[in-house]
């Protein structure tokens, strides 16, 4: 049996409540996966998960102290955004697998495979 691409990226979560616009993309892109040459599938890319990000004057930067506290542009409880090599692909939330922070995927925009070229 073949793994689709959400299990793929989400390790042992399994996606299987997609609704028809979320069920398009994600045989997009297992049909882009299965599209894949044999050699390039193994190639490393890497996955990360951005809470949020803050924009701050050079000043505010210098006077950053350890309890120093920064808002960030995301609410919390909002999902988190998906990236492969700096591109994003999705939204997910964090979920607690075993003893390690996992990820569960809510959403793929699609992968497009010539943008995550590094």
């Amino acid at each position: 049996m073949d793994m689709n691409l959400n299990e793929q990226l989400a390790g042992d979560v399994i996606i299987d409540d997609l609704d028809g616009v979320e069920q398009a993309t994600a045989t997009a892109g297992r049909n882009a996966a299965r599209q894949l040459p044999q050699m390039m599938r193994r190639i490393p890319v890497t996955l990360t998960l951005e809470v949020g990000s803050a924009r701050v004057s050079l000043q505010e930067l210098m006077d950053i102290q350890p309890s120093s506290v920064l808002p960030l542009d995301s609410l919390a409880g909002e999902p988190l955004v998906i990236k492969v090599n700096g591109t994003p692909i999705g939204r997910a939330e964090v979920v607690v697998a075993g003893e390690q922070y996992g990820l569960k995927v809510i959403d793929l925009d699609g992968l497009n495979l010539d943008m995550l070229a590094p």
